[in-house]
């Protein structure tokens, strides 16, 4: 869908110019031309061609080229392509792809709404999911950390990366969103969504306070990475989540997943908890590191 974007608006450029250079047309729509093609692969582009548009339904006799141009209007604004998939696409089978389309440096936008398992087939467990999880093939608690997507997109330098949780912090999952349509080259926002699959016993009404509560242990580190504040000399991670206190009780408590493994193998519940705490300290030393250099 971007590349057919990409070669109808290069289809429209070479109709605004020959329309310019060939056409006899109204000086308004001239000057709508014009204005237009200054902002070209600008955001302003949207404001502008609204201009050309109005003056495109003015003509009542169009020329060929003119109504070439007339069928190519809708594509005259930059757009801003986003693709959007669960972490089972992007952190396990589709990761192949996904990887290909943010190395590819092209200038498209990646949401992904984690919730840490697949949630469409059943309930498996993925490379998202979190240890000490129960999930289908993983009954005993996920025996893995999980698989920090985040991370590995920031190590190409060129790629916006942002870790949201709307739902605990919306104003940072907005701005993550608006930085990374503005940023031209690939963005992968990775968002924490919570999912029927988690078993949270107070509801799903209730997952406000309790992704805040996860953000507060740590469970969820918030950040954006922006590579433009590179060339401004500042650091391009800022971490927006707060220093954690590492209580997973929240977690461990309040959902099925976590609080399953305790009912059922309270021994490998024992063994994983400390474990899911050991990978969180880490994780989020890790990213505390990455945004205190200079």
């Amino acid at each position: 869908m971007y590349q057919s974007a990409l070669a109808r608006r290069k289809m429209a450029h070479a109709l605004i110019e020959k329309t310019l250079k060939e056409e006899k047309i109204t000086e308004a729509l001239r000057t709508a031309l014009e204005e237009l093609l200054k902002v070209w692969d600008d955001d302003r582009s949207q404001a502008a061609s609204r201009k050309v548009q109005a003056e495109l339904r003015k003509i009542e006799h169009p020329t060929e080229t003119l109504k070439d141009l007339i069928s190519q209007q809708d594509c005259l604004a930059k757009k801003i392509v986003w693709i959007m998939g669960g972490d089972g696409w992007a952190y396990d089978i589709g990761y192949g792809g996904l990887d290909h389309v943010i190395a590819s440096g092209e200038d498209v936008n990646v949401i992904v709404l984690d919730t840490e398992v697949y949630s469409n087939t059943g309930g498996q467990c993925s490379k998202a999911t979190q240890r000490g999880a129960v999930a289908n093939f993983s009954a005993a608690g996920y025996a893995k950390c999980k698989k920090d997507l985040g991370a590995i997109a920031i190590t190409y330098g060129n790629v916006y990366v942002a870790s949201c949780a709307h739902l605990a912090d919306p104003e940072q999952c907005v701005k993550a969103i608006r930085e990374a349509g503005s940023y031209k080259g690939p963005s992968l926002v990775i968002n924490y969504a919570p999912c029927i699959n988690h078993g949270i016993k107070k509801g799903l009404s209730s997952t406000p306070q309790h992704v805040r509560d996860l953000v507060k242990a740590g469970y969820i580190v918030l950040y954006r990475y922006d590579p433009r504040r590179r060339a401004q000399g500042k650091n391009p991670l800022q971490l927006d989540s707060k220093k954690p206190d590492f209580n997973i009780d929240p977690l461990t408590k309040a959902e099925n997943r976590f609080a399953a493994l305790k009912d059922i193998y309270p021994a490998q519940a024992e063994k994983k908890y400390p474990q899911l705490v050991q990978d969180l300290k880490r994780i989020y030393a890790y990213y505390a590191d990455l945004a205190a250099k200079k």
